[in-house]
């Protein structure tokens, strides 16, 4: 875990903060809840072999929910290629609560996908459809299906067509360290360099609007932000100050950004008008104020400061010049991040009595907090669009690496990345 001191040292864009208060009890979970198991069987293909096996693609990502577990392929004693051809005893017999099954047909240089899924105690049909595309596309399609699959069974909306933002740090030799921010699939397949420096890259965030991203760049020697538009690669440099200049934000319209300036003393949070260019003081503290968050009203900002000793988070409106701390159990609590529907609150968190970082989730109105890994090293936590899966960076075997942990705690798992250092990742928002 970053510490405070080389937060501000080393990292220059993140701080953490700090306040003591009545601690209540924490709920730590194992992960044991048990999932709703479902069956995804191979679809039908009378083709050569396919680059992408969709239905385990589909599988994977409603596993990464935390809300399915999928029936192992090798327990599945029928694989059925139409609707017709189920024979729901069997299901019921693996204990699958839901199946579903798939074809997919040639048509016209593309590919045809046809998908049923069935709620094998009723023997009923829960939703059927179709979608197209090229073979390079299988993932963009089964993302798709697993998105109006979870959203016909649970009412949400379904966050596995998104994308992914981090930063990887690789040795080259010597002193020589090569910085790469890249874009993949929420999963961390697909993955595509968006820009390369040999100075670090921090901090990366996505526009509500997906076109656009904001990170600091120690490209002049010194940390200064900038925005990159993803499809065409413009960059604009948007702070030059002296000091630090670090952990934008964009808000919820996408026509502000809360960050991070030392100019001025100490750090403390600003928001900038995208359109003219002013910036707004939003804390005056002798603390350190850092690592903003917008509520989704476009006024309120979660933040991380040590105004009471310890890092805690706080939030505040823009223009009040009031603060109101918002975690009190545990002796640091850090980078808050907001669940869909703003009732969880998702932090880098640690107990008292104890040295491990990890990442955590409390409920805004009890106040109760659930230790959601089980890792010890853990930063930078990023919120699926829907509240269902928090992705964050950790260590493992002495690398930086990604993890994936679903907000009810019963998935947790490595994403594949790129080699060297994986760090600071950012979730995107809803893309179409």
């Amino acid at each position: 875990m970053i510490n405070l001191i080389r937060g501000l040292l080393v990292v220059l864009c993140c701080a953490a903060g700090f306040a003591s208060a009545d601690e209540k009890n924490i709920m730590v979970t194992s992960g044991s809840d048990r999932a709703t198991p479902i069956a995804v069987v191979p679809f039908g293909y009378q083709g050569g072999a396919l680059p992408d096996d969709m239905a385990q693609i589909i599988g994977d990502d409603l596993r990464n929910s935390g809300y399915y577990a999928p029936i192992p392929r090798q327990n599945m004693i029928s694989l059925p290629a139409q609707p017709s051809e189920v024979i729901f005893r069997d299901w019921k017999a693996l204990g699958a609560q839901y199946l579903m099954v798939g074809n997919i047909v040639p048509s016209g240089g593309r590919l045809q996908v046809q998908y049923t899924l069935f709620n094998v105690a009723t023997e009923q049909q829960v939703s059927t459809g179709s979608v197209s595309g090229g073979t390079d596309q299988l993932r963009d399609m089964a993302h798709f299906i697993a998105d109006q699959s979870f959203e016909k069974l649970t009412g949400i909306k379904g966050a596995f067509s998104t994308r992914m933002l981090y930063v990887t740090a690789e040795r080259l030799g010597g002193a020589n360290v090569r910085y790469t921010l890249q874009r993949s699939d929420y999963d961390g397949a697909r993955a595509v360099t968006l820009l390369q420096s040999r100075e670090p890259i921090l901090s990366p965030r996505y526009a509500p609007d997906g076109k656009r991203i904001a990170y600091v760049s120690f490209e002049q020697k010194r940390p200064r932000i900038f925005i990159q538009y993803v499809d065409t690669g413009r960059r604009e440099q948007l702070t030059n100050f002296e000091g630090l200049n670090g952990a934008p934000a964009f808000s919820p319209d996408g026509n502000r950004l809360a960050f991070v300036l030392s100019k001025d003393g100490n750090p403390e949070i600003y928001v900038m008008d995208l359109g003219s260019r002013g910036i707004t003081r939003v804390t005056n503290s002798p603390a350190i104020d850092t690592e903003p968050f917008w509520g989704k009203d476009g006024s309120t900002i979660y933040f991380t400061s040590d105004r009471g000793g310890k890092p805690q988070i706080y939030k505040t409106t823009v223009g009040s010049g009031n603060a109101e701390r918002v975690t009190f159990v545990g002796n640091y609590n850090a980078n808050p991040k907001l669940s869909a529907d703003e009732k969880t609150l998702v932090m880098i968190h640690r107990n008292e009595g104890f040295t491990n970082f990890k990442v955590a989730s409390q409920d805004l109105q009890r106040g109760s907090v659930k230790i959601l890994t089980d890792s010890s090293l853990d930063e930078s936590p990023t919120v699926a669009p829907n509240g269902t899966m928090v992705i964050y960076a950790t260590r493992s075997q002495g690398r930086g690496v990604l993890m994936l942990v679903s907000l009810n705690g019963r998935v947790r798992l490595p994403l594949p990345t790129a080699q060297g250092e994986v760090r600071e990742p950012s979730w995107s928002p809803y893309l179409n």
